[in-house]
């Protein structure tokens, strides 16, 4: 017999084109997939059984000939509206109210055939880089002992675990790179403005971005293409870039630990004997770049926070509001950002490409952090994962790709880094380390 389980989403959506199978089957088998696994995972906080069997069926009435994502189950990110449901934030403070629209990105797979099993659980207001709250913890699958990352934590989870091919998250600090890291998956946090944003109340300044987790290159860049609404072809040819290599925290005072290291270096080895030109060089990162993430990062929250009850909000998620209304008024001003671009600019005229680790440890233990102090959780946060938010604060196009594995038998993973509009070029480096490097697509949980 044969599943669907497991399958990619471009071939998924070649075999209900092809009238192979039926997108009913396929939403079948992935549900009782998740169905099965999902209380030791943790990824979803709604399942759309019925309604996702249900609008199965109604695809059948479309051309699926001309749908790119033909019967694919995707499941959501529960900060993006769908139809329906409501859409929690990962707190207990929101609205349960069912959205009377889909987000615009949701609506985009959905006109291209895929069908929204669930939203994915997040940390509360999508803040923090594990992914734990009221609604449900989810986990690493490849170890549960340890968060699956956050704020997609939910998403990268569901994909990993292989209870669907593809997911839809976003990023406003690393929240689709850090959990792609930790659970072996490729993800692209587009530049500023390439796919809709429409996150919270202003889209943390503009740094958030929406994105696609995948397990393959080819599945991320087809779920990227639906997402920007522009078609982004394989290349034909080979080009060669000019790639920096560089493992030095963007934070000043931390370490990357030796198995990120390492993915970082071999894989510049890899592209070297490619025929790419490869050499060691540090971006300009300025001392000030702690703050002004941490100005950015606070800030983002105190504008999602303030027509909430603070009194329903967890304790870490009210400090951290707290903290970051002194700062919304510098922020607005986006001062500190174009100096930083301004900074590295010139770096990056002189190379097409930065390559780093994608993480600076493996992520924490799956524990209730939302219970935990505000500090401490912003220095776990910021220990495990500093070499991400500079590319938001940037709005430049950046992403993680799994690279080599962890001492513990987890995923190790890379991060790869562009100027304004190098998503194809990203996509295409990428293609290559997964075809001169593979790496194992799911977890084994079965």
């Amino acid at each position: 017999m044969t599943t669907w389980v497991g399958r990619t989403a471009t071939e998924i959506a070649a075999a209900v084109r092809e009238k192979r199978v039926t997108p009913r089957e396929v939403v079948a088998e992935h549900l009782a997939r998740i169905e099965r696994l999902d209380g030791r995972v943790g990824a979803f906080r709604v399942l759309r059984a019925e309604a996702a069997l249900a609008e199965a069926d109604e695809l059948v009435t479309r051309d699926l000939g001309e749908l790119p994502l033909a019967g694919v189950p995707v499941a959501v990110k529960d900060n993006l509206s769908v139809r329906g449901e409501s859409h929690r934030n990962g707190s207990a403070a929101t609205s349960d109210a069912p959205a009377e629209h889909d987000h615009i990105t949701v609506a985009r797979l959905r006109a291209a055939g895929a069908v929204v099993v669930g939203l994915t659980n997040v940390p509360e207001l999508c803040v923090f880089g594990t992914t734990d709250g009221v609604h449900g913890t989810a986990r690493n699958p490849w170890d549960t002992s340890r968060t699956a990352g956050g704020s997609s934590g939910g998403s990268a989870a569901a994909v990993a675990a292989g209870m669907v091919p593809i997911a839809l998250g976003n990023d406003g600090m690393g929240s689709l790179r850090i959990p792609a890291a930790n659970c072996g998956l490729v993800t692209l946090k587009p530049g500023h403005g390439v796919v809709p944003a429409g996150i919270g109340h202003g889209d943390w300044f503009g740094m958030s971005e929406n994105g696609p987790l995948a397990t393959t290159v080819e599945d991320a860049r087809l779920m990227f293409s639906v997402l920007a609404g522009i078609e982004v072809p394989r290349p034909t040819e080979p080009v060669t870039r000019k790639i920096a290599v560089s493992v030095r925290s963007p934070l000043a005072g931390i370490r990357v630990t030796r198995p990120y290291t390492i993915a970082a270096r071999e894989a510049a080895e890899l592209l070297a004997g490619a025929g790419h030109r490869v050499r060691p060089a540090d971006p300009p990162y300025p001392l000030w770049l702690s703050t002004t993430s941490l100005a950015h990062w606070t800030a983002g929250t105190a504008v999602d926070a303030a027509d909430l009850d603070p009194r329903r909000l967890a304790p870490r998620t009210r400090v951290h509001a707290a903290v970051g209304r002194r700062f919304v008024a510098g922020v607005r001003t986006g001062e500190r950002r174009e100096r930083l671009r301004g900074l590295l600019e010139p770096f990056f005229a002189e190379h097409d490409v930065l390559l780093t680790p994608a993480l600076a440890r493996r992520g924490p233990a799956a524990v209730d952090w939302h219970k935990r102090g505000w500090l401490r959780n912003v220095l776990a946060n910021t220990h495990y994962s500093p070499l991400t938010p500079p590319w938001n604060l940037t709005g430049w196009p950046a992403m993680s790709v799994p690279f080599g594995t962890l001492p513990s038998g987890a995923p190790c993973a890379v991060q790869l880094v562009g100027r304004p509009g190098s998503e194809p070029a990203l996509l295409d480096l990428a293609g290559q380390l997964e075809e001169l490097h593979p790496w194992r697509r799911t977890a084994p949980l079965d």
